[in-house]
């Protein structure tokens, strides 16, 4: 799940002191499995309503000096509240508290895509085709400064890495979820964030099609364009428009697929 920067203000001040007593809200761990006792404390605190799906929890270093922990600790702990599907963490962007039903969606979804490959891949494009181009359309509406500058970064580094699958890759789907993001609709960012996390084998089998990132940089430069302007019915057909280059990429022969260029999508 993503999530903005927008609730971390709410979130250090929970850290700090809760709003009842004003008293600390976690407690120095004094224990020999210190990283079992940060868990459970952070899960004590989503249970009472104290953190809650979006938030942003402090970085390491602040955590481990809060905790009276090393850092390695916290990293455990992040390790182990990630496997619970509890948080999400994202580089460069910190660590987030989720719903709790992300994770078990995107499990559900991967063992479908695994099990019922190709008619899998084949439905999930079809929500997909669903689901985005409403997306950009609501996004054209609602979306904030933050999300759009996320965009624009993630079109930079995917004109810049079109050689580079790995940090091509990882820009477009910054790129389709801060897209989501803008549409300020958590279930619509969830949804979205469960099927972009499998289809991300997908943009791996494809990213050799021949002329690919420069086609989806087209379509990802009018999405911004339009999202931009503000204008909802050019969003939506620039993403529908997206989206058919993406199905059309997808199905290319794989003989004429050439080494060391990612896909776009």
């Amino acid at each position: 799940m993503r999530y903005s920067n927008r609730t971390k203000a709410s979130v250090s001040a929970g850290f700090a002191a809760n709003s009842a007593g004003g008293s600390a809200l976690y407690k120095l761990v004094r224990t020999s499995r210190l990283y079992e006792q940060i868990v459970q404390q952070i899960e004590e605190s989503i249970v009472q309503g104290a953190l809650k799906p979006g938030d942003q929890l402090p970085a390491e270093r602040e955590l481990a000096q809060r905790f009276g922990v090393s850092r390695t600790a916290v990293r455990e702990a992040v390790k182990a509240l990630r496997e619970k599907g509890l948080v999400e963490a994202y580089s460069g962007r910190g660590t987030f508290i989720t719903d709790g039903t992300t994770q078990a969606v995107r499990q559900s979804l991967d063992l479908m895509v695994k099990i019922g490959q190709p008619d899998g891949s084949t439905h999930l494009a079809e929500v997909r085709s669903i689901l985005e181009p409403e997306i950009a359309a609501l996004a054209a509406v609602r979306i904030q400064s933050s999300e759009l500058a996320t965009m624009r970064e993630a079109v930079a580094v995917m004109d810049k890495a079109q050689q580079d699958p790995d940090a091509y890759i990882e820009a477009d789907l910054d790129f389709h979820l801060a897209l989501a993001e803008g549409a300020a609709n958590p279930l619509i960012l969830s949804l979205l964030d469960s099927i972009v996390g499998i289809l991300r084998e997908q943009r791996i089998r494809i990213f050799r099609v021949p002329g690919g990132p420069e086609r989806g940089q087209i379509y990802h430069k009018r999405i911004l364009d339009a999202v931009e302007r503000h204008d909802a019915e050019k969003a939506r057909e620039a993403m529908r428009a997206h989206l058919e280059q993406v199905r059309e990429d997808s199905q290319a022969p794989a003989a004429k697929r050439t080494p060391g260029k990612p896909n776009a999508h």
